[in-house]
């Protein structure tokens, strides 16, 4: 029956009730069947990053039971398809391998998990129509390497994401180190402004414009080293005491 899509050859001469089951799109991968034994495979090409549309091909099994392809002679064309599909994915798994950036990993997401859902539906579809012609033999053998392609590309975007939280878990670690340093650092600093505390009153003190008692002046040294044993003991006891709660 000549069909008014213009998405198929002309050379296919499809029965109404596949026709029927077909719109002005393409629509999703799937297999049709026909009242009169007519089967009808729509699967997508490869799809590129950043590209929502998809390029679909189409197969068509007729009553004679030969089949036709939309860019090629029979089931040449789904074999140079999965083909491809191995190719991408096989792409994409050497690329995981020297990411080591939380960008390059993601944009392997990004690809990778259209091409885990387009190998996914696209092995369903050939299941369907495996099932329903189970002694062709080239089309048990693209069954089952879809199924090969779907296994892969869910690998694929499995391994990303367990990279993706890796890196993420890395990166946190490293922070907490960082944070755990500088407190660290911070905390001695303290202790440090804390022993010479003493001395800087006593400084400050003794350097104002007013007349200082007479002990003052004449045993500066032993108000000096006073002041020091005052820093060594407050040094001790917060040292001391925040070691402890630390410890515990």
């Amino acid at each position: 029956m000549v069909h008014e899509l213009p998405y198929l050859p002309d050379s296919f001469l499809l029965e109404s009730d596949l026709l029927d089951q077909l719109s002005s799109r393409t629509g999703c991968q799937r297999c049709l069947i026909g009242d009169q034994g007519q089967m009808l495979l729509v699967l997508h090409d490869v799809p590129k990053p950043g590209v929502p549309e998809r390029k679909a091909l189409f197969f068509w099994h007729d009553t004679k039971g030969v089949w036709h392809g939309s860019e090629s002679a029979g089931l040449q064309g789904l074999a140079r398809l999965l083909d491809d599909y191995a190719k991408a994915i096989d792409e994409q798994e050497a690329i995981i391998d020297d990411a080591d950036t939380a960008k390059e990993i993601f944009d392997l997401i990004r690809h990778a998990a259209p091409l885990a859902r387009s190998t996914r539906n696209l092995y369903h579809a050939v299941l369907d129509a495996a099932t329903k012609l189970p002694k062709d033999r080239d089309l048990r053998l693209a069954r089952d390497r879809s199924h090969e392609n779907e296994r892969a590309a869910d690998l694929l975007y499995a391994d990303a994401q367990v990279t993706l939280e890796f890196i993420r878990a890395e990166r946190a670690e490293e922070q907490a180190k960082s944070s755990d340093r500088l407190a660290r650092l911070g905390f001695r600093l303290n202790l440090l402004a804390g022993f010479f505390l003493p001395l800087v009153a006593l400084g400050g003190l003794m350097g104002m414009n007013i007349e200082l008692p007479a002990f003052a002046t004449k045993g500066f040294w032993f108000i000096f080293m006073g002041g020091l044993l005052f820093g060594v003991m407050i040094l001790f006891v917060v040292g001391y005491r925040t070691g402890e709660s630390s410890d515990d």
